[in-house]
């Protein structure tokens, strides 16, 4: 690959040719901790240590709210961030508490601390009807946010990494350290699927259609499943000995998934056969030079197109080939 030096102000570090957005937006000036897509591309919540937490309009280009997850605290640094299938909620959390938020009104629904263990992951139905925490302490806890009701499944020995769940709140998933990603009931909490790796689960997905789960750990194995027979789809196809993933997104179509990871990356694969389509890299910041950027988010838009949000603090736009 042909690598060009561009010493200008939006990089002052050497990317691969190509690698530049059709269009960037700030929304983070000193980079963010946290940030997430929604579905749609519609929205993205983001969080960072100068302006807290901020929900933008990704198709105006405007900023919708600013929020504080923790009134009158100087810890106000969150980590996790999902915003629901239908645009209807966004779930922030730090690790020892988590907030429910209205997109619709912008007003704040709830603001509760967890007990025992710390929070790992989070996962959010439609209507902010469901929540879904992975803790330290291996237990995952789906919560019904209308009467309370706490559901725990107990199915992991070692701590969470990542979870997951359809957006009508039924069906979820998690991974961790003990190999293994688990389908599951959240009413009944029993197993659906078993899925065993060769090393810690560090990423998990599941289609917001009930068609397809995705799972990753920290070597190899990156896997794409079918819901309905509990088979193997595919397997990614990359030559580095390893592949970390930080984000992950199925198309709409079912044709495509799209991931990011902590160094920059994001690529595009096809769900039949594990192929690379395509790949970008995210600016870094540009305070930095030669600066990494971890991908937090990344979600399909209209006309080929892709939007990321990484730690740079920039939304970026990037055409499919």
């Amino acid at each position: 690959m042909l690598f060009v030096c561009l010493f200008s102000l939006l990089n002052s570090a050497c990317q691969p040719a190509g690698d530049k957005p059709i269009q960037r937006w700030q929304h983070a000036t000193e980079g963010s901790y946290a940030a997430n897509l929604s579905n749609d591309a519609k929205y993205s919540v983001v969080s960072s240590i100068h302006h807290g937490l901020s929900l933008w309009d990704i198709e105006k280009n405007a900023l919708k709210y600013r929020w504080s997850q923790q009134q009158n605290s100087s810890d106000n640094l969150v980590l996790l961030a999902d915003i629901s299938n239908n645009n209807s909620h966004a779930l922030t959390a730090n690790r020892e508490a988590f907030s429910l938020w209205n997109i619709t009104t912008g007003e704040s629904e709830g603001y509760w601390k967890v007990r025992e263990s710390t929070i790992r992951d989070i996962a959010l139905s439609n209507n902010g009807d469901f929540i879904l925490l992975g803790k330290s302490n291996g237990t995952v806890v789906h919560i019904t946010m209308s009467n309370g009701r706490r559901l725990e499944f107990l199915g992991h020995t070692e701590k969470i990494n990542a979870v997951d769940m359809l957006p009508n709140g039924r069906i979820a998933i998690s991974g961790g350290n003990d190999y293994v990603a688990y389908i599951w009931d959240t009413q009944s909490g029993q197993v659906i699927y078993r899925f065993n790796h060769p090393s810690r689960v560090t990423m998990v997905a599941i289609d917001p259609k009930g068609r397809f789960a995705f799972t990753a750990d920290s070597q190899k194995s990156s896997n794409i499943w079918d819901l309905k027979t509990g088979k193997r789809i595919s397997q990614l196809q990359y030559f580095n000995r390893q592949e970390i993933f930080s984000s992950v997104r199925f198309s709409d179509d079912g044709t495509k998934l799209l991931t990011g990871a902590p160094t920059r990356k994001v690529n595009l694969w096809s769900i039949a056969t594990g192929e690379r389509l395509d790949s970008w890299r995210v600016t870094p910041k540009e305070s930095i030079r030669a600066a990494g950027a971890v991908v937090y988010s990344v979600a399909f838009r209209e006309k080929n197109q892709i939007i990321t949000e990484s730690s740079s603090g920039y939304a970026e736009l990037w055409q499919r080939k």
